[in-house]
């Protein structure tokens, strides 16, 4: 049940820390929100380190670092995506990529879960692909370019959530300190490379700063998470975050929902309720 708690909270900051990089893609340029905002994350996630104890180890390094390469590309694409297409559409798209991969994993792995929690996953599939449903002119006006761009967005995140469960049980939040320095280290090259600034746009600051420290917020919720229950049902439970994405947006910025959206609104709800069950 702790990691039921914990993995829909996760999804709940997930939403939120998403809505917030959406809105300050559209005042500043992509790697400058990346960039920026992992800094704030990385300046959090050190902060916390005293908190929540772990042991370095080079194979808790190993699988951080590769996690953060993994992560920094899928944000890369993701902020790309909401910079360019509808949030309601991009957010859900994402999330269920990244949840087919590590359910695919953990199956694979030898994770057996009971079958009311694969009822669970498998309407909380079904739920996101109802909330990624849009039939608007402005979904139909920008094409699918920002769907493939949301489904390699969706791989990185979910390669990021397989590799960083790979990381030893005693690691605490290290591999979360080793995959943003990573990320960060990676983004900031491409910036140079590509001669990018990473100068926040006017008024985009504390947006950026208040992503950044979710998603933080939200990546130790996962870790905890999936130290204490089944991969395939964690990333399940996290990849629900497009409802409070997609509820955000519709409250703040007007965006609306149609009947199938909020039919998988509720699905979600259902979904969750059979995975605690389980």
């Amino acid at each position: 049940m702790t990691a039921v708690v914990l993995a829909t909270v996760c999804a709940v900051v997930y939403g939120t820390a998403d809505f917030f990089g959406g809105l300050a893609t559209r005042r500043s340029r992509v790697l400058a929100v990346v960039v920026l905002s992992q800094m704030t994350g990385l300046a959090l996630v050190a902060a916390l380190l005293p908190f929540l104890p772990g042991v370095l180890t080079p194979e808790g390094l190993g699988w951080g670092m590769a996690a953060g390469v993994s992560g920094a590309a899928g944000l890369v694409l993701f902020y790309r995506a909401l910079a360019t297409g509808v949030m309601s559409v991009v957010a859900p798209v994402t999330a269920t990529t990244s949840a087919a991969l590590p359910v695919l994993f953990g199956l694979a792995a030898g994770e057996r879960p009971e079958p009311v929690a694969l009822g669970g996953v498998l309407l909380a599939l079904v739920a996101v692909l109802m909330v990624s449903r849009d039939s608007s002119p402005a979904a139909a006006e920008r094409g699918y370019g920002p769907i493939l761009t949301s489904l390699a967005a969706g791989a990185g995140f979910g390669g990021f959530f397989v590799l960083l469960a790979q990381a030893p049980q005693d690691s605490g939040m290290w591999p979360l300190l080793c995959a943003r320095l990573a990320s960060i280290t990676l983004i900031a090259l491409l910036a140079l490379v590509t001669r990018r600034t990473l100068r926040p746009g006017r008024g985009a600051l504390h947006i950026i700063v208040a992503a950044g420290a979710l998603d933080m917020v939200a990546n130790v919720l996962f870790m905890l998470a999936q130290q204490r229950g089944m991969l395939s049902l964690v990333a399940v439970l996290v990849s629900l975050y497009p409802a409070s994405t997609l509820l955000l947006a519709r409250r703040v910025l007007g965006e609306r929902l149609n009947a199938v959206q909020l039919v998988g609104i509720g699905f979600t709800l259902a979904a969750v309720a059979l995975i605690a069950a389980a």
